[in-house]
């Protein structure tokens, strides 16, 4: 057995280690091995850390913990605290056990040392999970490589470079791009700089789109969605758009924060936020909000086949 504890504020590269965990499990009985809880009281706590493995092979039991450690609650007093201490020691063969604490991404919170489950936890196997600044270009080029390399993929350093300053920070995203590229070169496996531009959107292309729209310039936004489709399906253009009207509805509702705060929260380079600043200093949220929702609700009809017409019900969500 072995007892983990996984916290910090990048939660997709919290997701990928339970997936390597999870991977272990024999895939006819992970209904069965793997279990979940979300912050369990002691008595659900204390009974699914003393689980008993089957006939199945090795379990994984996962506890989210965010209400233990971010809340002023305590959750359970001494005697239980050492009862759970107790149960983690002595926990059974072929049950691994992990503690998660997903924190607020960028909001430099970190779990109270103080608490003695936070004491208890950090006995065992402390694994932080903090988000990549998006300075750190080499430490993202790093994690990029060994993503695609889980992909059977392999990127030119070049191709790297335009992802990074396409997305900043966000690996979820990286991840997604890095799934298109793989279908995109297949039956090749290496991507090239080319490659990573034609299936790539920058921000400037958006913004193109995206400011015809604010600005009232509905004929001109629906030439510039037409030239999109030209190479991409409607939903990977929506997907694009709303991800863009996500960070700036992020950067909109919270001007008082400085330049590099803003960054750090929406994982651009500052240079990229002064930009949008700029540009969307004549725009108000509720605008923003209202395309967004629009958005959605195109890209929801598509999806639930309510929708015949999948261009034109883009080119609504647009002129609305």
């Amino acid at each position: 057995m072995t007892v983990y504890f996984f916290y910090g504020d990048e939660d997709f590269n919290i997701e990928i280690e339970l997936k390597n965990l999870s991977s272990r499990l024999k895939p006819e009985f992970k209904s069965m091995s793997l279990q979940t809880f979300d912050n369990p009281d002691f008595k659900t706590l204390i009974g699914a850390i003393r689980t008993t493995p089957m006939m199945f092979g090795k379990m994984l039991i996962i506890i989210n913990t965010e209400n233990y450690f971010l809340s002023n609650k305590n959750f359970f007093d001494e005697s239980e605290l050492s009862e759970i201490e107790n149960a983690l020691d002595n926990n059974i063969e072929d049950v691994d056990i992990v503690f998660v604490l997903k924190l607020p991404r960028n909001e430099r919170k970190t779990p109270d040392a103080r608490r003695k489950l936070f004491k208890i936890l950090s006995k065992y196997n402390v694994k932080k999970f903090p988000v990549i600044e998006s300075y750190k270009t080499l430490e993202l080029t790093n994690w990029i490589k060994n993503q695609a390399k889980t992909k059977d993929i392999k990127l030119e350093n070049d191709a790297i470079e335009v992802l990074i300053d396409s997305i900043g920070n966000n690996l979820r995203e990286f991840d997604l791009e890095l799934d298109k590229l793989k279908l995109l070169a297949y039956p090749k496996t290496q991507i090239s700089k080319q490659m990573v531009e034609d299936i790539c959107y920058s921000n400037e292309d958006l913004f193109a789109l995206s400011e015809m729209i604010m600005s009232g310039n509905r004929d001109k936004a629906l030439l510039e969605f037409k030239k999109l489709l030209d190479k991409k399906h409607p939903l990977e253009i929506l997907s694009a758009i709303q991800t863009m009207l996500r960070k700036w509805i992020l950067i909109k509702s919270n001007k008082s924060l400085s330049i590099e705060e803003l960054a750090k929260l929406v994982g651009m380079k500052e240079f990229g936020i002064k930009q949008t600043l700029q540009k969307l200093k004549n725009t108000k949220t509720c605008e923003l909000v209202h395309l967004k929702e629009n958005l959605f609700n195109a890209e929801y009809n598509i999806k639930s086949a309510e929708s015949l017409d999948i261009d034109s019900e883009v080119e609504l969500a647009i002129i609305r």
